[in-house]
């Protein structure tokens, strides 16, 4: 491989992690919220969840798009 593709390689293994991390710690939150504060229902669960993949989702696009440079020639 080139040295971009491993550096390519190098930013979805950071997002693969980031996006474990980020879910299954939003899940965590949403599991103390819902014993705490929801009688035990799993919506808690299901959106905390959906907003941690969303989050590492968005975070996973801004750097992969941070390596594409446009330049504009005129």
């Amino acid at each position: 491989m080139t040295f971009t593709e491993d550096l390519y390689v190098q930013k979805l293994d950071r997002c693969l992690y980031d996006s474990i991390i980020k879910f299954s710690s939003s899940l965590l939150i949403g599991g103390i919220a819902s014993l705490l504060f929801f009688k035990r229902k799993r919506w808690p669960l299901i959106a905390s969840g959906g907003f941690g993949i969303g989050y590492a989702y968005s975070n996973c696009e801004q750097e992969l798009n941070k390596s594409f440079v446009t330049y504009k020639i005129e």
